[in-house]
């Protein structure tokens, strides 16, 4: 999961540095595998203007440049049909290293005639595709200043591993929350005003699943907006975009994926002129059915895969990839969002069976909040109208929330039992409370605890007793030394696990190697010493080379 510092504190106000962000997140469990700060490689790199840009005495399409860097004049070579007298651009200087490219440049003769640095395009910089033509800046951009700070990309960007459970902090929203609550700042709720529809949207929603499927999908949020301008989205969310990864394409599209890693909130959008009839239906059972997703790959479907489709055939393998006859382009004018709940073990099982990979099935499969569906459009429909203008429909509603609520019973005692830490029940309730759990103190040592809608993987005290040591702080669990070992009463022989180390000790004095081995492979090589029963082949192996348990600690050797 990847967010910069600029985006993280849209929704948490602190004054924490970069570090104290950092360690605090570790702390709380959500590892911070790196941190790197555009800044850094692009160090180098800063405003310059061209004085003079002539034709080179021997090429044609060589352009000659002298270059005022703010730190004196450089002649520069260029290649680039936009070089021009009078222009601002960035100069990379010999010695530097350009991101796009790796190239490390140095002073050279380019067709007879020295060149010192270069002038880059958008591709050398590592900001995009755009390679046409070198960076062309505004005339007032500041001769000499950084190039990473005039362009505000200045941002250290986080990148963290999140364990299956915690599919909350899959979105910036969910980490701010985290980290408020771990007393690295307030958190600051998301803008999900509602938008008050003016006209009964012309596509509906209707749910054609057989008995027994019907939770494939429970809820289903449609909206219709018309008149919409679709194009390039505003900087501030490409900016985000490119900054963890993601290559923007239009407001419409760029405003699915922005939403799905700020608030945790998959949403696919359809084209509605390109839908044929008057609804769209969901329903599983389509064997056999070929979808073309918007990846340009064909896929066929079984009949246990949740589709999404109208009057043509599957429009959107639900939860998992939109597809191609309903995307948007540059030509659409009315659309229709989606924001919907999806098994997560049938978007589990459809990603696998089809090999395809998304952002949405990642979040699907783990579990997205239920309460959220919602809000999520309210969010979804303010950046539409914002970016792309139109006037938006009444909600259309199919299904309803699934039933999610649970409260479990809470011993603050337990804290000192399981997890080793004394803690009264009221530090206990005021942790629980800041991470948006539900609580009532029912004696001196026993609270009722709700957990909130976004945090599914809450299902009993353990797990409680877990959010209460993680926010108080695993390294504020005490040291104890374990007790010393005891022979056994009138026997005179030493516990097992000294008896181990004993074994150890005199194994290796004798010239043996102690081997921790894997304890899957292959089960091709299972055969050799005798093969693997059934019950000891996996149902879901890793790779196809740990498709079975070893049958003994020998083949491994």
């Amino acid at each position: 999961m990847k967010f910069s510092l600029s985006w993280l504190r849209q929704y948490l106000e602190t004054d924490k540095s970069v570090d104290e962000l950092a360690t605090s997140m570790t702390a709380i469990g959500l590892e911070v595998e790196s941190i790197e700060d555009p800044a850094v490689k692009l160090a180098p790199f800063h405003i310059a203007h061209v004085i003079e840009a002539k034709q080179h005495p021997n090429a044609d399409k060589l352009r000659l440049c002298v270059v005022d860097t703010g730190d004196g004049h450089v002649q520069v070579v260029c290649g680039a049909p936009n070089a021009r007298t009078g222009m601002k651009g960035v100069f990379a200087p010999s010695g530097s290293t350009v991101p796009g490219t790796g190239l490390k440049l140095k002073p050279s003769k380019i067709r007879g005639v020295e060149s010192n640095g270069m002038l880059c395009s958008e591709r050398e910089m590592g900001l995009s595709d755009e390679h046409e033509g070198i960076i062309d800046l505004p005339e007032d951009a500041p001769i000499g200043q950084p190039f990473a700070a005039y362009m505000g990309l200045d941002d250290p960007l986080f990148d963290i591993a999140i364990t299956p459970n915690r599919a909350d902090c899959l979105g910036v929203s969910g980490i701010a929350r985290d980290l408020a609550a771990a007393g690295m700042g307030r958190f600051i709720e998301p803008d999900v005003t509602p938008i008050v529809g003016s006209f009964k949207s012309p596509l509906g929603v209707r749910f054609e699943f057989s008995d027994g499927m019907e939770d494939a999908c429970p809820l289903f949020v449609g909206r219709y907006i018309k008149g919409v301008k679709n194009g390039a989205s505003p900087k501030w969310m490409q900016d985000r975009l490119l900054s963890v990864g993601l290559r923007p394409i239009s407001a419409l599209v760029d405003m699915t994926n922005y939403l799905t890693i700020d608030l945790n909130r998959p949403v696919h959008v359809f084209d509605a002129d390109k839908v044929a009839g008057d609804h769209l239906w969901l329903r599983t059972g389509c064997d056999g059915a070929k979808f073309d997703a918007l990846n340009g790959k064909e896929y066929t479907l079984d009949g246990e895969m949740t589709a999404i489709g109208d009057g043509n055939g599957v429009l959107s393998l639900a939860g998992v990839m939109g597809g191609e006859s309903s995307g948007c382009t540059e030509e659409t004018t009315n659309v229709f969002i989606e924001i919907a709940l999806f098994d997560p073990v049938r978007t589990a099982a459809t990603g696998r069976k089809l090999n395809l990979e998304s952002d949405a099935r990642y979040r699907f499969e783990r579990g997205v909040d239920p309460e959220f569906a919602v809000p999520g459009m309210e969010a979804a429909t303010r950046l539409v109208q914002e970016m792309c203008g139109g006037e938006a429909s009444e909600l259309v509603v199919t299904g309803a929330v699934p039933e999610w609520r649970r409260e479990g019973a809470f011993r603050p005692s337990r804290v000192h039992s399981l997890g080793g830490v004394e803690l009264d029940a009221l530090a206990c309730d005021s942790i629980l409370q800041k991470l948006g759990f539900g609580t009532q103190e029912l004696g001196s040592d026993h609270i009722a605890a709700e957990p909130p809608a976004w945090r599914g993987d809450i299902v009993g005290e353990a797990d409680l007793v877990e959010e209460v040591l993680r926010i108080h702080g695993f390294d504020n669990i005490p040291a104890v030394s374990l007790p010393r070992l005891q022979r056994r009463a009138g026997s005179g022989i030493a516990l097992a696990p000294r008896r181990l180390g004993w074994a150890r000790r005199a194994l290796a004095a004798r010239g043996m190697s102690e081997a921790v081995t894997w304890s899957f492979m292959p089960e091709a090589q299972a055969k050799l010493f005798g093969g693997a029963p059934p019950e000891l082949t996996l149902a879901n192996p890793i790779s196809s080379d740990f498709d079975v348990m070893r049958p003994s600690i020998l083949p491994n050797l």
